[in-house]
């Protein structure tokens, strides 16, 4: 509960900083995703659901550990649903990945959060756009058409670097124009292979372990589920007996 009202005070004070409490409309306004959301969304649901199971058990509040137990048992049946979809529909999720990313790319200079989350992508996977640096031809900053005035035209993201292991200061300049390069010299300055590609053997690599990390959190909801119903069915049965 506590650690669900820290995410969720995270992401209002994010909101606040970059004044969306203070225009709600503009939550519509960014183009691409708002990694504050996870903030929002994550946290809301830690806070109702620790709210419910700890003062339920507190207080033997049948109802509230009813609510525990019901609102566990659907995120539950959703990551399992979302689970078996994604493993009988892969090739549609891997193009809805490459739509999202591709997405992204076009408001990465909208949104510091959203430009930080995919300079962190791009760095952890080693990779440059959705297929590849040709990408960044959406974003009107590193397209390459000719009335383009930004000094930015044909690079990429400083995060789409091979990082020299000398440096000690990133150099933010370092995807300038690279892309006027023919594609052998591209690869001697930047990532060439794209994030659905490299994001799909990060998961072919660590299968294992984000298997395990599911079945982990699976076992956890269902043991919490027979813990809730277990108290009901205990309170009941003391209630009976009054």
């Amino acid at each position: 509960m506590l650690l669900g009202a820290t995410f969720l005070a995270v992401g209002l004070w994010a909101w606040a900083e970059k004044g969306v409490l203070a225009n709600l409309s503009s939550i519509t306004d960014l183009g691409g995703f708002d990694p504050v959301w996870l903030f929002i969304v994550v946290g809301g649901v830690m806070f109702v659901l620790g709210f419910a199971g700890c003062i339920g058990a507190l207080r033997e509040n049948t109802t509230l550990l009813k609510f525990f137990s019901v609102f566990l048992g659907l995120i539950f049946f959703l990551e399992l649903t979302a689970g078996i979809l994604a493993f009988v529909f892969k090739d549609w999720i891997k193009d809805q990945l490459n739509f999202f990313i591709n997405n992204n790319v076009k408001a990465y200079r909208d949104d510091i959060d959203l430009q930080n989350l995919i300079d962190f992508a791009q760095e952890y996977w080693s990779c440059c756009g959705a297929h590849g640096p040709d990408d960044w031809n959406l974003n009107i900053y590193f397209n390459c058409t000719e009335p383009n005035p930004s000094r930015e035209r044909c690079g990429v993201p400083f995060s789409c670097c091979v990082k020299d292991p000398a440096e000690d200061v990133i150099n933010t300049q370092c995807g300038y124009d690279v892309r006027l390069k023919l594609e052998l010299d591209r690869q001697k300055y930047i990532y060439t292979k794209g994030c659905v590609g490299q994001f799909e053997k990060w998961l072919q690599d660590n299968l294992i372990i984000v298997a395990g990390i599911f079945v982990g959190v699976a076992l956890l909801q269902i043991f919490g589920i027979c813990l809730a119903q277990n108290l009901v069915s205990d309170v009941k049965a003391v209630k009976a007996n009054w």
